[in-house]
């Protein structure tokens, strides 16, 4: 396996792991890697400090790059970038619309979707907007308690 730190043209560095060399060529080649932060598909190998082995021991010690490590994208985002690369513009842009209203009215929650959402639904919380992610077996069991909640595809930002 080889961990590849990519740019895309618009700037946003992420990291990747590939196979080997050749798979990740393959992918470039095919527009198959995209942006996390933007679904962009013009990618490039950004500079990358060496691993480097110490004295036989195989004790590897690494250099420090010029910028913190971006984080890695999760699977989820990944999926949701190359949904995006793969529809229609009118539809990405329609759905980044509502992102934008959704990010702009609501408060993210994050993680903690299921639990905010029972708390607002049973009074424990002040009533208002909420977005952010929860597991299918949370979404079935709010909507099994008649929580009323919407799913949207969570697209990356930009092209």
């Amino acid at each position: 396996m080889i961990l590849y730190r990519l740019r895309c043209s618009k700037g946003h560095e992420f990291e990747s792991w590939f196979k080997d060399s050749k798979t990740y060529e393959r992918q470039e080649k095919k527009a198959l890697i995209g942006c996390p932060d933007c679904g962009d598909t013009k990618v490039a190998r950004a500079i990358m400090a060496p691993r480097i082995g110490k004295g036989g021991k195989g004790v590897e010690v690494e250099v420090p790059a010029e910028a913190p490590p971006a984080p890695v994208p999760s699977a989820e985002q990944q999926k949701m970038a190359a949904l995006a690369r793969h529809m229609p513009k009118e539809l990405r842009e329609a759905l980044l619309k509502v992102r934008a209203e959704v990010e702009k009215n609501c408060e993210h929650v994050g993680d903690k979707f299921a639990e905010e959402a029972r708390k607002i639904h049973y009074g424990e919380s002040d009533k208002r907007g909420i977005y952010g992610q929860t597991t299918e077996e949370e979404a079935e069991a709010l909507a099994e308690e008649g929580i009323e909640f919407g799913r949207l595809p969570w697209l990356p930002r930009g092209n």
